[in-house]
């Protein structure tokens, strides 16, 4: 938690602050007495009370530095005269559950980051707030708070991992996941993982691709809750830190001109979103989150929302994990602004949309070339950031598929070609951990379409990412001719014909909980279709033989947030004033 806060100069507090109910008057003086015990002073008190929300915990390098960004924000809202108060909120470290019973708790972890910092500023009656983020469900989770209490807030990112190095080409932790495939396929030895084990993920900060921290960040940022420039320096860098002091002072400046989410955010903040997005071959997650985060907002957007704009906009980064380079090559090249400014000129985002400085994307644009703190088109030197008119792809990285498997939608990350088409037999599994096994045990075979169910939102419960099967498979060799699908989640760090958010998921009698052994199925990426050679009434009579499964979990939050989770085609909300069905 923070240090005694320093003295400064005293704000005036607006009237209408929540923060004055529990700080002005006289029937208030043992409220007051309590914040003095914490150090607090008159002039303090006579200040906008504002809120740090700090997910900061020792069980990820996501989240292990975000005492000293939080510190860094806590001095900056000191110095612009604000009244800075620390609170902590849960994390889980995706990566660490990876693959384990433990990833049923990364999505619920985002609802309770969201339902925790919620509480908080409520309870605490806040002004404003600052919310940190490290692990990847921290920032929808953060971000869904901000929306929900429609206070004065700013975004503040932790900053990503630098990357590690093997023989000579850098690696994140993809590369060890996709090792242990390769490993079991006779491709790589023991000893060699090891290395990569030791060497992958050098200190603090986020995965380092983009992944769906980095995705995330970068969505904060185009999205209009976070500073145009602030996702892209790297966790242990004296840039991060001014950023997270900025984001501080910023705050003040918020509360100051009452710029609240809903005053910034707008369908054509969701458009620019997703538009960067797909620009850069982000997360499949993102198309979860945004749809949770537009619910929260009460702004209207929809699965097939993503296809269209990811058709119309060009892939313009290759970045982990279609490509080699990480977060940390685009903050060299000036960051997420060179790809919005690139987007902005070939008018693929709205450059009216507003920012929470208070500027417009385009205004906000030309500021930071005035000032310098993004270089010039001409001045972006890579071989990784593409323009529009040549650009990586012709077409956005996401795809939304639809069939008689996925009636309401399905989600696919492109990391390679996008013009696959793949028909082959469905190898089922029950869960996560059947197809591993399958998979370690060296069974499948070219063609093989893996069909994992009852792991979306209500029936794993929790949704797991399956980024240990995926890596498998592709480490193995069979990056381009097995498909997989399912009703869970993939990591970022995914990569090849993965297809998740399979929607209605198995729990609710969608049909994938009705595909048997050896159904051919087909992945047709141009026409978007995921579908299996079984007629309607085929289908229907198979569902009247289907008998719903038992929650595995009875009690406790599984049991409690799994029955709340809407649809993954409606961002799998738990909120109920939000739900999309």
């Amino acid at each position: 938690m923070s240090n005694t806060p320093q003295q400064h100069r005293k704000r005036e507090k607006r009237e209408d602050l929540p923060s004055r109910e529990v700080t002005e008057g006289a029937a208030r003086a043992p409220h007051r007495a309590m914040f003095r015990a914490m150090g607090y002073d008159d002039e303090d008190l006579s200040s906008p009370m504002v809120g740090v929300a700090n997910p900061a915990a020792d069980i990820t390098p996501c989240n292990v530095h975000l005492d000293d960004v939080a510190e860094s924000a806590i001095e900056g809202v000191d110095d612009a005269e604000g009244m800075p108060i620390e609170f902590g909120t849960i994390t889980i470290s995706d990566a660490i559950s990876m693959g384990t019973e433990g990833m049923k708790a990364s999505l619920i972890s985002r609802e309770i980051i969201a339902d925790s910092v919620e509480l908080v500023a409520f309870g605490e009656r806040m002004d404003a707030l600052v919310t940190v983020a490290g692990c990847d469900k921290n920032l929808p989770g953060m971000m869904m708070a901000a929306i929900r209490t429609d206070l004065p807030s700013v975004f503040l990112y932790g900053g990503s991992i630098m990357p590690g190095e093997h023989e000579g080409r850098e690696i994140t932790v993809q590369n060890v996941f996709e090792g242990v495939g390769a490993v079991s396929s006779g491709e790589m030895s023991e000893e060699e993982l090891v290395e990569m084990e030791h060497e992958a993920c050098p200190g603090a900060g986020s995965c380092g691709g983009m992944f769906t921290a980095n995705t995330m960040a970068s969505i904060s940022e185009a999205i209009g809750l976070a500073p145009l420039g602030s996702a892209g320096a790297p966790a242990e860098t004296d840039e991060r830190a001014e950023i997270a002091r900025e984001a501080g002072e910023l705050a003040l400046d918020c509360v100051e001109n009452d710029r609240t989410p809903s005053k910034i955010l707008s369908k054509e903040s969701f458009e620019n979103a997703i538009a960067v997005q797909v620009a850069m071959g982000g997360s499949t997650n993102a198309v979860l989150h945004l749809l949770a985060l537009a619910a929260e907002a009460g702004i209207d957007l929809s699965i097939e929302e993503f296809d269209e704009i990811s058709r119309r906009t060009p892939k313009i980064a290759n970045l982990q994990p279609g490509g080699t380079r990480v977060m940390k090559d685009l903050w060299e090249q000036g960051g997420v602004p060179v790809v919005v400014r690139r987007l902005f000129d070939a008018g693929y985002v709205h450059g009216d949309a507003m920012t929470v400085t208070g500027r417009t994307i385009e205004e906000e644009l030309d500021h930071l070339e005035e000032t310098g703190e993004i270089p010039d088109n001409s001045e972006v030197d890579a071989d990784f950031i593409y323009t529009t008119e040549e650009p990586y792809q012709d077409e956005g990285a996401i795809k939304i598929l639809k069939g008689s498997l996925a009636p309401d939608g399905a989600v696919l990350k492109v990391t390679g070609d996008d013009a696959f088409h793949h028909e082959g037999p469905a190898r089922v599994f029950e869960n996560e951990e059947e197809a591993m096994a399958y998979v370690q045990e060296g069974h499948i075979e070219s063609g093989d379409v893996l069909v994992i169910r009852n792991e979306g939102p209500r029936g794993g419960p929790g949704m797991r990412e399956m980024l240990g099967v995926t890596a498998a498979v592709v480490g193995q060799g069979h990056e381009d001719d097995v498909a997989l699908l399912t009703d869970g989640r993939f990591s970022g760090a995914t990569r090849g014909p993965m297809i998740g958010h399979v929607a209605p998921e198995a729990a609710d009698g969608g049909p994938i909980a009705l595909v048997e052994e050896g159904d051919t199925v087909t992945v047709d990426i141009p026409n978007r279709e995921l579908s299996v050679d079984l007629s309607d009434g085929e289908l229907s009579d198979r569902l009247d033989n289907w008998e719903r499964k038992q929650p595995r979990y009875t009690t406790g939050v599984l049991a409690k947030y799994g029955a709340q989770f809407g649809s993954a085609a409606n961002g799998a909300v738990t909120n109920p004033g939000a739900k999309r069905e």
